[in-house]
């Protein structure tokens, strides 16, 4: 519901616009400076409850971006800002030790005072009205007594908060403690140090801001600060504890601190970030970790993108109002279409607010996907100290995914060759063009094609369409090409398009699509994925309907526990007693000795996705109070004895590997450490590798969608457990797959939506690095197209 329109002072000739900016902060500064310029005539005030003095933190990161934008918007303060900034190239990560240097990154910073100092200045040499040391009056009564609100009011935003309601905010509370500190001399670089204490991790992330200042910021999960005792230490103590822990990077030099407390990350996100005239920028509307040192960086963009868009849709602005801009009056930019009394010019705010917002929003979530990758990175620190140094040094710098193997390539050649050759790759070759050998199985290369249904079996047995689909993925390169998830009988199709093996027809289909694959496409892998679909069968194909019950033909479904996938949509599963188990265990291992004789290289137990062996692993599916349910020991019984049935016929020299689902994304669901402990048991059991994605388990679930979100999970099972994994989600480049690799974070890289859009994949990518090695051989029909075709010219 719109904010009622509250009566405002009637506008004059030469007073349009009065603004309020709740906070002093870079952000509400920034903007309180630049709706002033480009409008001298608007009378902007800006409440801050603090001293002019006061400020949290004590270091500023600027991109070149940002910066670029502050020098387009207003010179003067870009000028101010290019004397004070403090540059340089390097990253030193530290750990065990050993130190290790990259180059090439660009960073630019200044003292937060000094910056605020500066929009100062800049703010009253403008006009604009700066009130220290005054609480704000509440939002509403500004928004009754305003033109706009800009509400800037931080991370605590008592804005946010009396409007709750419909700004609608999600507030999430993370994992580690840190503090915010500073030492009396630069560093010479970026630096990031563990320290491995008797009471767990601790990670140091420090940068120069001034010719004799650095900003040090200590990290560390809360059960390692609460170990360390620093929850019963005051902020002089906490200061002088991490200057003696981390007293070799210091140089034995002290710490100081400025009101600094320890505190617990909190990740905002906004549905909405406009409320009638009142508008939230910076940690107000969103924050992003400061790992990626994106804090100011957002608020003074966000503050950039408001004030443009208020002036192109020329809000708040009365006509004939010019400014030193005048070539925008000539667009008609800064004319007002209406008056209060008809509503056009609350139209015109409405539509620069939300130009304001669709201009920002992607780019905030993308900047908080990243954050939220580098965030869990240290969250998980523990999980990745046992690197090797330059490894360790890698993993940190591509924690984001917005730093990857080609773009450190170009930074810091001569750093990534150092990797590639720690990973073992031979001159010139990238490292997903190294092979992987499996039990008795070498993959020439780490490129997997994913498991995708394609919903077009005839009575479950595999046709022409799957010959071309798998042999011409099998022709383009990749390693290891996966079938569809191949049922192990009628009951367990999940639509009546699903391939099987529960005949000897079938069989002789698959044998005919393995023979094309050995014989067309030599050193290609071909793999079986069996499943069950348990609770989610019985469905329209996916474009006729997903999850959605056939309108004829059901069969009846079963399940670990009777919970219907969708209530009142979906059927009822009947819960297997005994002899039901018996039969499924024995129908998935008549499946894998059929899969033998078809001759697949591979075989996958497909145990996630919320089928019919998933729906045991996950308390949220499994309600049993049998033997196989109640405890994870309980949950994991069934899939454990389905898995050790096929290992059993499924030949000894052939790898076998179970696809998981590491979590279900709801609540109550498998946790990180039910994750860790079902690919420990599997591994236990004979896994080869573990095929780690995530979710489809309940129809609630809430993912955290983004490039390459699934593979924190691998990250975690392959170096807690030591098993190789198979990452997958959204990893669509093979930039993507060598970072990953050259991680540690996935042994071998599945890859499905990108294998439907270029069934020669892998090839493309091989052409695209320059690579001609035999782990990307161009079948001999197809060598003369291994070069892209030239293209028209462009200007």
């Amino acid at each position: 519901m719109a904010a009622p329109r509250a009566a405002r002072p009637a506008r004059t000739a030469g007073c349009p616009g009065r603004i309020a900016v709740i906070g002093g902060g870079p952000g509400g500064l920034y903007a309180a400076a630049l709706l002033k310029r480009l409008d001298p005539a608007r009378e902007v005030t800006v409440w801050e409850r603090n001293a002019p003095s006061d400020t949290f933190g004590f270091g500023v990161v600027l991109s070149d971006e940002t910066l670029g934008g502050i020098r387009d918007a207003d010179p003067v303060v870009y000028e101010a800002l290019r004397r004070e900034l403090v540059r340089w190239d390097d990253i030193d990560v530290v750990h065990r030790g050993h130190r290790t240097t990259s180059t090439g990154h660009g960073f630019a910073a200044l003292g937060r005072r000094r910056l605020l100092e500066i929009l100062h200045a800049r703010c009253a040499e403008l006009g604009v009205r700066l009130r220290f040391r005054t609480e704000a009056p509440p939002a509403a009564a500004l928004a009754a007594s305003h033109d706009l609100v800009v509400a800037a009011d931080g991370v605590h935003s008592r804005t946010r908060e009396a409007h709750a309601g419909h700004f609608r905010p999600t507030i999430t509370t993370h994992r580690c403690r840190y503090i915010w500190l500073a030492a009396d001399f630069p560093f010479e670089a970026f630096r990031f140090e563990t320290a491995e204490t008797e009471h767990g991790v601790m990670q140091l992330h420090a940068y120069p801001f001034s010719a004799d200042s650095s900003t040090v910021i200590v990290e560390m999960r809360e059960e390692v600060w609460r170990a360390a005792g620093f929850h019963e230490l005051d902020e002089a103590e906490s200061t002088a504890r991490c200057a003696k822990i981390f007293a070799e990077a210091l140089g034995g030099r002290e710490l100081r601190s400025h009101r600094s407390a320890w505190t617990a990350f909190r990740t905002v996100v906004n549905e909405r970030w406009s409320y009638g005239n009142t508008v939230l920028i910076g940690d107000a509307a969103h924050t992003a970790h400061f790992s990626i040192g994106s804090g100011t960086k957002l608020a003074v963009e966000d503050a950039l993108a408001l004030a443009t868009h208020l002036t192109e849709h020329g809000a708040l602005v009365e006509h004939g109002a010019l400014t030193e801009h005048g070539a925008l009056t000539e667009r008609g930019a800064l004319v007002d279409h209406g008056d209060a009394g008809t509503g056009a010019e609350h139209d015109t705010l409405a539509e620069a607010l939300a130009a304001y917002e669709a201009e920002r929003r992607p780019v905030v979530a993308s900047t908080q996907r990243a954050a939220a990758a580098s965030l869990r990175w240290f969250e998980e620190l523990a999980g990745h100290v046992d690197r090797p140094p330059r490894r360790f040094a890698f993993d940190l710098l591509t924690r984001s995914r917005r730093v990857t193997h080609a773009n450190l390539r170009l930074r810091d050649p001569a750093f990534t060759t150092a990797v590639e050759d720690d990973f073992g790759c031979p001159p010139g070759t990238p490292p997903m063009f190294t092979p992987f050998r499996l039990r008795g199985l070498t993959l020439r290369n780490r490129v997997v094609v994913s498991p995708m249904d394609m919903y077009v079996a005839e009575d479950g047995v595999p046709g022409d369409f799957h010959l071309v689909h798998l042999g011409a993925r099998a022709l383009g390169g990749a390693g290891l090409v996966m079938t569809e998830m191949v049922c192990v009988s009628p009951e367990g199709r999940i639509t009546p398009g699903c391939a099987g093996l529960w005949t000897d027809e079938q069989a002789d289909a698959w044998a005919r699509i393995t023979a094309f694959v050995h014989a067309q496409a030599p050193g290609t892998a071909l793999g079986v994925q069996l499943g069950h679909s348990g609770r989610k069968g019985s469905t329209r194909r996916m474009w006729e309907g997903i999850d959605q019950p056939l309108p004829e033909g059901n069969w009846p479904l079963v399940a670990a526990s009777p919970l219907p996938y969708r209530a009142g949509v979906n059927q009822t599963p009947r819960s297997l007693d005994r002899a039901g188990l018996a039969a499924v265990r024995e129908e998935f291992a008549a499946a894998a000795r059929r899969a033998a004789r078809c001759d697949f290289d591979l075989l996958e137990l497909h145990c996630a996705h919320g089928y019919l062996l998933s729906g045991f692993l996950s308390p949220l599916t499994n309600h049993r109070t049998d033997a196989y349910g109640g405890t994870l020991d309980g949950r994991l019984r069934f899939p454990l004895e389905v898995f050790d049935a096929v290992r059993e016929v499924w030949p000894e020299d052939r790898p076998m590997t179970v696809r998981v689902s590491a979590t279900d994304w709801a609540e109550g669901g498998t946790s990180a450490e039910d994750a860790l402990a079902v690919a420990r048991a599997f591994a236990a059991h004979g896994a080869d590798a573990i095929d780690v994605s995530t979710g489809q388990v309940v129809p609630d679930e809430r993912p955290e969608y983004g490039r390459s979100y699934q593979t924190p999970y691998a990250d975690r099972i392959r170096n807690a457990i030591g098993v190789p994994v198979v990452a997958v989600g959204a990893i669509s480049s093979w930039d993507d797959v060598n970072s990953l690799l050259l991680a540690g974070r996935a042994d071998l890289c599945a890859l499905a939506r990108p294998h439907l859009y270029d069934p020669h994949w892998t090839l493309h990518a091989a052409a695209e690095q320059g690579y001609e090695g035999p782990a990307a051989p161009w079948p001999a029909p197809y060598r003369a197209g291994s070069r892209p075709p030239p293209t028209g010219r462009r200007e």
